[in-house]
Order: C-alpha cells, then structure tokens, then sequence
C-alpha cells in the first residue's frame, strides 16, 4: 500500500472536517446573530452544502474510484440524475427512519428533514461520489471485508462514526436538563457532525497503523 495514497486521503479528510469547521464560523461574517446553537437551521443548511460541495470538488479532482473506460456525455447526464434520484431518496428514507426512532411526525418537519440531510451528506453524498448510483457496489463496501481499496475504507469508517455519532447524540435529548442544545434536533446533529469528524481523522490512522494486513483485492 503506497504511503502517498493514504496522504493524499488524509489531506483529502482534513479539508473535509475544516469545510465543517469553516461552516461554524464563517457565516457568522455575513449573516447577524448567526450561531450553531441560535440558527441551528441555517447552520443545518451551511454545513450541508459545504461538506457536499467540497466532496464533489475533491472527488473530481483525486479521482480515487475513476473508471479506464470513457464515458459518453449522455451516460455522464444520465449517470448525475441517478445520483441526484438516490440521494434525494436518501433523505426521505433517513427522515422516515429517524421519525420512526421518535423524532415528532407532524411538528419539528423541518428540522428533521434538514437533519436527514445532514446525514445524507455525511453518509450518501460519499457513496455516491465514489461509488456511483451502485447499490451492489454499497452492499459490497459495507459488507464484512468488502472493501477494495483505502478510499472504500475510509467511506467505511465515516459512515459508521456519523450514524453512531447521531444516535449517541439522541442520548440527551429527554434528559431533564433543561439546555438550548437539547432541543430537536440540535444534539443529534451535532453528534453526527462530531462522529463525521472523527471519522474522518481516525480512518487515515487506523488504514496507516493496519496498512500491512489490509490487502485489496479486485473483484
């Protein structure tokens, strides 16, 4: 396993968790009374299009998954609908998911359908920027040892720590402690951004520390 790939992955994460960082702290420049806590919504909104924006941007440029063959324009049009199809369905089935788990059905709509979003972003978005519109292609990757290379385990690990992360993050929410950042869906969005986070930060590590028992194989 070549140490310049596991750099360029971890140059890659780094950029990824300062795009969330950048969305805490930058709007505030533009936007009064802007706050994480105090314009949860909006940070929702922020922090979503940047970490998307960014990991379309970095796909296109690292090219970690590109295909030898060509592709026609049509095929690329086409290819870029699905994409958007699937990752729009993702957002429906993660916000029926997350109502099922006790998010309120009617009231709060928003704020669960932009956190739903948020997970899309963390988990879906990645999939489909490496992966494509591939579902045998996901079940593979998130099978055990399906895994083909240090990208694909990457997307492993950040997926895992950005669901773990929101379900963590629900902990608090019916505690009687009577906090601003309990209110939905602000714990568990912040949990699922720390878990996207540190997803990003150990992957590098433990594909470093474990890089002479991964062995990829093309299948």
């Amino acid at each position: 396993m070549r140490e310049a790939e596991i750099r360029r992955l971890l140059a890659a994460n780094l950029l990824c968790a300062l795009a969330i960082v950048l969305a805490a702290v930058a709007p505030a420049v533009f936007l009064d009374g802007f706050s994480v806590l105090g314009t949860h919504l909006t940070w929702l909104c922020v922090c979503s299009v940047c970490v998307a924006t960014l990991n379309i941007i970095l796909h296109l440029v690292l090219k970690p998954n590109q295909s030898p063959k060509r592709r026609s324009f049509a095929y690329k049009i086409s290819r870029f609908l699905k994409c958007c199809i699937y990752f729009f369905m993702s957002c429906i089935l993660f916000h029926a998911i997350i109502v099922l788990y006790g998010a309120p059905l009617i009231e709060s709509v928003t704020e669960t359908f932009l956190f739903a979003v948020l997970l899309s972003t963390f988990t879906t978005l990645q999939c489909l920027c490496l992966l494509g519109p591939n579902v045998q292609a996901w079940i593979r990757v998130f099978s055990k040892n399906g895994a083909m290379s240090i990208w694909e385990s990457s997307l492993q690990i950040t997926s895992m720590c950005s669901i773990l992360g929101a379900w963590f993050g629900a902990f608090p929410i019916p505690l009687d402690w009577d906090r601003p950042w309990q209110v939905w869906p602000i714990s568990c969005s912040l949990g699922a951004t720390f878990g996207y986070m540190a997803g990003l930060i150990i992957a590098p590590l433990w594909i470093h520390w474990n890089r002479k028992q991964l062995t990829y194989k093309s299948r």
